[in-house]
């Protein structure tokens, strides 16, 4: 082939070589793409890069990526959303498209408890039923404010168990008094019975087993990263994720015909109904979720509000000076209608769930389509996570992030029912945590009633500047040592 007839067809293939690179130099322009991220490697991605506290590393990468980071995890696009702007444009614009979650193998492994799961099905009818059946007849105004008598009875009995070590010189596991009263509201709510006591083992063991749960469901899972090894979860998944519904389901639900008038009546009364669509394995799981959700978070809240106060003790004397004057010095017991006028202890409670949130990441969501958010392309069937965490210590919302501050609180009006961006330890959107309310009312009863009724020691001559900072992590925050102290 000669020159000649060369020439037209290298001209030819030039021409539309250059037309397409310029038709996807326009495309790529003009096109969201995706968040920036540190490069993946073949087959793990950024895994290799995950420290033992993920929620750290990805907001460090935020620091270098921006507030919306993209990751490879093993097979898995994951965007990380790390600013509260970030986080107020996925709520207000993308909430639906983002409602669906992405559910982990340990999850699935439970006894299907995703397809039951208020927390992890998607958003469908039954869904909405369940939300409904939660609002009504556990969370709303009404109800709250009708079982304030039993938080009240239940805080009591958790300060004449404090008083007891008191008297006798024994060290208080703050950890296992708060979850034990946590625990026993819950289980009289639901069973009108006491599940533990604070002078047994029991409580202690059963906290072990709910951290053992939420540290299952929060740490990586070879399925989770490589979803073609699904088989392999099934074979090694703590079974202790099943073995919780036994714990208290099948004695408790064969009692149905008590007429206590408590919440599993209510429920069994429900299923009852001619047309209903709620089964006992759907109340199963809604008291999983509530049990497990009910108790941990609120305890590593509460353990790590009276840390930082012990830590801080100016702190511990403005909380008891404002609760001395509001209540007097011979009152020892709180009514919920008195944390109105605790100003600082609310904003004690508010920075201990700032500075170490309930959850580090809220539930991981997955994207039902492709979406654009801050500029960017989050594709569909992409993993989402809100790293509360990287939120809660973003300089850009909070001046000297890392300090224990309560006063930031009195000085802006911010609550935590999801729609202050930047505090947002219970969620937000229409999957935000429906016993956010509860939660608070029980954290501000209870530690007011620690520190208003008793003074506090650390064990064996220990200072606050010694005390042990480490964390375990789980989809919470637990103190990797249980904070021990002496009630004098």
């Amino acid at each position: 082939m000669d020159t000649y007839t060369l020439l037209p067809l290298i001209l030819a293939f030039l021409w539309t070589f250059l037309y397409f690179l310029n038709h996807n130099s326009k495309k790529s322009t003009t096109s969201p793409r995706l968040p920036p991220g540190p490069p993946p490697i073949p087959i793990i991605g950024n895994l290799h890069q995950l420290s033992t506290t993920p929620y750290r590393t990805m907001a460090d990468f935020s620091r270098t990526y921006g507030p919306l980071i993209s990751l490879k995890l093993g097979t898995i696009t994951t965007v990380v959303v790390s600013s509260a702007n970030a986080a107020r444009e996925m709520f207000q614009k993308h909430d639906l498209a983002v409602s669906t979650r992405h559910v982990t193998s340990a999850v699935r492994a439970a006894d299907g408890h995703d397809r039951y799961s208020m927390v992890w099905m998607p958003v469908n009818a039954k869904w909405r039923l369940l939300r409904k059946i939660s609002t009504v007849q556990l969370f709303s105004i009404q109800r709250l404010n009708a079982g304030q008598s039993l938080r009240h009875a239940k805080v009591v009995e958790m300060a004449e168990y404090v008083n007891k070590c008191c008297e006798s010189g024994e060290v208080v596991d703050v950890g296992k008094v708060a979850f034990t009263t946590q625990l026993n509201l819950l289980s009289n709510t639901f069973f009108s019975m006491d599940m533990a006591s604070h002078s047994s083992k029991d409580s202690g063991e059963f906290k072990e087993l709910v951290w053992k749960i939420v540290e299952e469901i929060g740490k990586p899972n070879l399925a989770d990263i490589f979803p073609v090894l699904g088989f392999v979860s099934k074979l090694f998944v703590n079974r202790e994720l099943i073995g919780i519904g036994n714990k208290f389901n099948e004695e408790r639900l064969s009692s149905e015909g008590r007429g206590n008038g408590d919440v599993l009546d209510t429920l069994i009364k429900i299923m009852k109904e001619e047309g209903s669509e709620l089964s006992l394995d759907d109340i199963r799981h809604l008291l999983m979720d509530f049990f497990t959700a009910g108790t941990d978070t609120t305890t590593d809240t509460m353990e790590w509000a009276m840390t930082e106060l012990i830590r801080n003790p100016e702190k511990m004397a403005k909380a008891q000076d404002e609760l001395e004057r509001a209540l007097g010095k011979d009152t020892k017991s709180i009514q919920e209608s008195d944390i109105s006028k605790l100003p600082y202890l609310q904003a004690v409670v508010k920075e201990a769930l700032r500075i170490h949130p309930p959850a580090v990441f809220l539930v991981p969501r997955k994207a039902d389509s492709d979406i654009e958010l801050c500029g960017y392309l989050v594709p569909k069937n992409a993993q989402v996570f809100v790293n509360l965490w990287a939120i809660s210590y973003d300089p850009n919302t909070w001046e000297n992030p890392d300090k224990f501050l309560p006063e930031r609180f009195l000085d802006q009006d911010m609550d935590a029912k999801g729609q202050d961006y930047g505090f947002i330890p219970f969620g937000a959107g229409r999957r935000a945590c429906p016993g956010m309310t509860l939660a608070y009312r029980m954290l501000n009863l209870m530690l007011g009633t620690l520190i208003h009724g008793f003074n506090w020691k650390l064990e064996d001559g220990l200072t606050p500047e010694k005390l042990d900072m480490s964390e375990k992590f789980g989809v919470s925050i637990q103190k990797a040592q249980p904070l021990k102290l002496i009630p004098i």
